[in-house]
């Protein structure tokens, strides 16, 4: 029996989604405009992370001194991974909750080394 042959026999089904991954190809990059705040509803917790250390980088490399990270209230996953970056950053000199206009603690505003 070849491998294909294994994965669509009767009684064997791979876990879902398995052949998927395997066939599609990486999506591409997503292309952003770096300004001084980067809402971060869009990707998925697993992508926070890195997200989060290219934007600083990027940020940082075209002069931001003040960045703001909105994340959103909602159960707190977004804004404990941002946190968790943002402790660690080297680039990082504080950061904290954003005022009430711009966001409260559904934000964290960054403040960058020079």
């Amino acid at each position: 029996m070849e491998p294909a042959d294994a994965l669509s026999s009767p009684g064997i089904r791979p876990p879902r989604g398995i052949l998927a991954a395997v066939d599609e190809p990486e999506p591409d990059p997503i292309i952003l405009p770096i300004e001084d705040s980067l809402d971060l509803h869009a990707f998925a917790p697993r992508d926070v992370r890195s997200v989060v250390a290219d934007y600083l980088a990027e940020a940082r490399a075209r002069g931001f001194r003040e960045v703001r990270l909105i994340h959103g209230k909602g159960r707190g996953t977004r804004r404990a991974i941002v946190r968790s970056v943002l402790a660690r950053h080297p680039a990082v000199i504080e950061f904290f909750d954003g005022p009430p206009e711009r966001g409260g603690w559904g934000a964290t505003v960054v403040r960058l080394r020079p």
